[in-house]
């Protein structure tokens, strides 16, 4: 027996690890090694549940749910993040789908892509890499400081994450606007950026709903008190508040089915669980927001309530009642005023219905996508269609909006 010690066995690194792990071959760019990685994986780093959504609205907890609920041919992947010492520094959510480029487009453009869909189906679809989450706004998933080098991270490794996945469309989906500054890095790699349809916001800067009304045009207080004349003829409306309608989601979810099915533009379609788990798991922020007539309900609004802001994401309603009711206008009243009754400052809706939202004050929340192919000629080719693309172009209402110049 050799009676010398022996020296300790060099430990091994963390990205050394990983694949041993399981996690497949680095993604290797300048900024550090990429890895594209399942939920399961990402789940046992500390990174993900702690600091990576300090300003968030949707956390974790929300990208797992999506991940767990809503699949329509959607396969989620994380693709980890780590600079060149091995340190991981963002872990961004992303997705895979077909998408077809014309998707939203509206008028003319609308009709061109139905009768181009008809002809040739799968012309202008892409096998697409969408950055961000299925359902809400995207998320740079990286601590508030990192936020920048994770924007340069991405530029690098995306395009590596795409040619490993077999697809050709890069997309960064609906990324707030603030994100602009840490986004520069994007233009210089090669993405274009271009306006997506708009989310409002409306500061809740009053304490009744008649406070705020008196703020409105003569035209839009008219109409206003005309649809609650008409709709105080009918059976009351009770508003309920809960986290969890887990127990009414046979009663609740055919109304937002109501809503998904006439809706002009449509990606993803929520499932009964998601509802379900969003209030289960995410008690501190879902909020439900039910109005019944003689006990039985004929709207809802699944909300997020976070630091001040009441985002509205989703509305259901009774289409054999909503018209008379004026239920979209009575639900919105009644949100907004107890919103600020409860301490909220904001409320911020989604992309859709902007002509009774311009009528009651809001403002625009710019969102951008990043778009890139992976091809050179086809990324040129689309750098220059990029403007005729963007949703928010076929939209005339925006530019009704005080701040439309700054989509």
């Amino acid at each position: 027996m050799d009676p010398r010690p022996r020296s300790p066995a060099p430990r091994r690194s963390l990205s050394q690890l990983r694949v041993v792990r399981d996690w497949g071959k680095p993604l290797k760019a300048p900024t550090g090694d990429a890895y594209i990685a399942p939920l399961e994986a990402v789940r046992e780093l500390d990174l993900w549940k702690n600091r990576l959504w300090s300003r968030e609205r949707h956390d974790h907890r929300h990208f797992e749910i999506v991940d767990a609920t809503i699949r329509q041919g959607f396969a989620y992947h994380y693709l980890v993040l780590e600079d060149t010492t091995g340190a991981v520094r963002a872990i961004q959510p992303f997705f895979v789908c077909t998408q077809n480029i014309l998707e939203g487009m509206q008028g003319t453009f609308k009709k061109f892509r139905e009768r181009l869909d008809r002809l040739m189906p799968d012309l202008l679809s892409f096998r697409t890499l969408m950055v961000g989450s299925a359902v809400g706004e995207g998320v740079l998933a990286a601590a508030p400081g990192d936020r920048r080098w994770a924007a340069g991270a991405l530029a690098r490794a995306l395009p590596l994450a795409a040619h490993r996945l077999g697809v050709g469309l890069i997309v960064l989906k609906e990324f707030p606007s603030d994100h602009r500054e840490d986004f520069e890095v994007l233009l210089h790699h090669g993405y274009t950026r271009i306006p997506s349809l708009p989310y409002v916001t409306l500061d809740l800067d009053f304490a009744t709903w008649d406070d705020h009304l008196a703020s409105l045009s003569q035209k839009a207080r008219y109409d206003f008190k005309r649809k609650a004349r008409a709709a105080a003829k009918f059976p009351p409306l009770l508003m309920e508040v809960t986290g969890d309608i887990s127990t009414r989601i046979d009663e609740l979810y055919p109304l937002y089915l109501q809503v998904h099915e006439r809706a002009d533009l449509r990606f993803e379609k929520l499932s009964p669980e998601y509802f379900r788990r969003l209030g289960r798991e995410m008690r501190d922020r879902a909020r439900f927001l039910i109005w019944s007539r003689n006990g039985r309900a004929v709207g809802f609004q699944s909300c997020i309530l976070h630091d001040g802001v009441l985002w509205i994401d989703v509305i259901g309603m009774d289409y054999s009642v909503a018209l008379d009711l004026h239920l979209y206008f009575i639900m919105k009243r009644d949100a907004l005023e107890w919103a600020s009754l409860h301490g909220a400052r904001q409320y911020c809706g989604g992309p859709n219905n902007y002509d009774p939202k311009l009528r009651l004050g809001c403002r625009l929340k710019p969102m951008d996508l990043y778009a890139a192919h992976v091809n050179p000629l086809m990324n040129e080719a689309l750098r220059r269609v990029a403007r005729w693309l963007s949703p928010a172009r076929h939209e005339p209402l925006l530019q009704r909006f005080p701040n439309a110049a700054d989509l």
